[in-house]
């Protein structure tokens, strides 16, 4: 499953090497997961969540409380922080409540281990807007960075 909002790739979740793969559900902001996905229960050995950054704090809830009341484990890939470093609700309530985490190491173009996210508009970096813009119109690429490449690149801090 994956929130409705990642409208890149339709009904599908679509990889950065071209894999994409149709998803069960789309979950709507207003939904509630335990409703959407209860017809499954007896059905599935496991839940995956694509781009769960974008879920509610009460989604991600009531997806501890299926792991826990179904014993249906539930794995959740996501981004922790916004192009601003601020969390997002979805991934802040998941690092409250997850059971185990395991970062899935991103490199940056200078060789390091990326940790932070830099959106451009049009090829440049920005340090404004709306939290999620997956596209406004304008070309938006996000680009993993180390916290150097970030300093330097994206808020433009120099010694």
């Amino acid at each position: 499953m994956k929130p409705s909002i990642d409208t890149k790739g339709g009904r599908k979740i679509v990889s950065r090497i071209g894999a994409s793969y149709d998803v069960d559900e789309l979950i709507y902001s207003n939904d509630k997961v335990i409703e959407k996905l209860e017809n499954y229960f007896e059905d599935v050995d496991c839940i995956l969540v694509d781009e769960a950054q974008f879920l509610t704090r009460s989604q991600v809830d009531e997806l501890f409380y299926i792991t826990k009341l179904y014993d249906i484990p539930v794995i959740a890939f996501g981004l922790r922080t916004d192009f601003k470093t601020n969390g997002f609700e979805g991934s802040t309530r998941l690092l409250e409540l997850a059971d185990c985490l395991e970062e899935m190491p991103t490199i940056c173009r200078c060789g390091k281990k990326a940790r932070f996210n830099g959106r451009k508009l049009d090829g440049d970096f920005v340090t404004t807007g709306e939290s999620i813009v997956i596209d406004d119109g304008k070309k938006v690429e996000y680009e993993s960075l180390c916290g150097k490449c970030y300093v330097s690149k994206v808020l433009k801090l120099k010694k």
